[in-house]
């Protein structure tokens, strides 16, 4: 699991998507498509923008949920607590 959230998070474009749904949770693929587009100049695909959400599901960082016929996207950080346990930062007693 760990090495698919190293992945998902490896590519730009995604942590530019996790960075829109952490500034507003639960998008669509048309609302975060619009947002890449005018605040990243990210002029992906629907289609590419949706293989990217299809890899940070598989991730664990992104969960969808139907409402109608939408698909809403909501990010999911509990994935990166392991890479945060696997490597602390220093603290007290640790150099």
């Amino acid at each position: 699991m760990a090495d698919d959230v190293f992945k998902a998070i490896a590519d730009p474009t995604r942590r530019a998507i996790l960075d829109e749904l952490v500034d507003r949770d639960g998008q669509s693929l048309f609302e975060i498509c619009t947002r890449l587009a005018m605040k990243h100049g990210l002029s992906s695909s629907r289609q590419a923008v949706s293989q990217h959400l299809d890899v940070l599901e598989a991730a664990g960082l992104v969960t969808v949920r139907r409402e109608g016929r939408y698909k809403l996207h909501h990010v999911d950080t509990a994935p990166l607590g392991a890479i945060a346990e696997r490597w602390p930062p220093p603290g007290p007693g640790r150099p």
